[in-house]
């Protein structure tokens, strides 16, 4: 058993290269449901209680996502109603331009909480934050053309259900 010194550095260790992809997933997989600072810090949390310094560390972030997760689904049971993107559209500048576009971003945001969570994640994690179809694989656990098919009947149906519920969304940066 490591002493608490050398666990926090260990800890550190694995955590200090996948910060800055952990913070991407979890500002895109939070939109509107939770402050991702918050689910970085319960997440970490987590993970620091679990942690087991003998895996390998380039499972470490899987290990952090699938922890984020669950604490974002655990949150989400706790809320019964859902405050849809209000803080995001408080904190808003009122250019007109940045008011479209912000829509626009809550839709899209708004329609991904609609698909499976299985199809959303990997949407995220491919087009959001940016993993290849391989790092995906392997953070799901599965082959790539399970990745491909997730992706294509996530696709399809983010399609419709935008053109059926909700205005035509143009082109948008992140």
């Amino acid at each position: 058993m490591l002493k608490s010194n050398e666990r926090k550095k260990t800890f550190l260790e694995f955590y200090d290269p996948v910060h800055e992809k952990f913070e991407r997933f979890c500002k895109a997989r939070v939109y509107g449901e939770m402050d991702y600072k918050d689910l970085m810090h319960d997440s970490i949390i987590i993970a620091f209680q679990k942690f087991q310094p003998n895996v390998e560390s380039k499972s470490f972030l899987s290990f952090l996502f699938s922890i984020a997760i669950r604490v974002l689904a655990n949150n989400n049971r706790r809320q019964k109603k859902n405050i849809a993107h209000q803080n995001f559209l408080m904190s808003s500048e009122n250019n007109d331009n940045d008011e479209i576009q912000k829509e626009e971003i809550e839709h899209l945001y708004t329609a991904l909480n609609l698909l499976p969570d299985i199809q959303k994640e990997t949407i995220i994690l491919f087009e959001i934050v940016g993993y290849s179809l391989k790092e995906i694989a392997e953070l799901h656990h599965t082959n790539e053309n399970n990745v491909k098919q997730r992706l294509h009947r996530g696709r399809i149906q983010l399609k419709k259900i935008l053109n059926t519920d909700f205005k035509p969304l143009k082109t948008i940066e992140i």
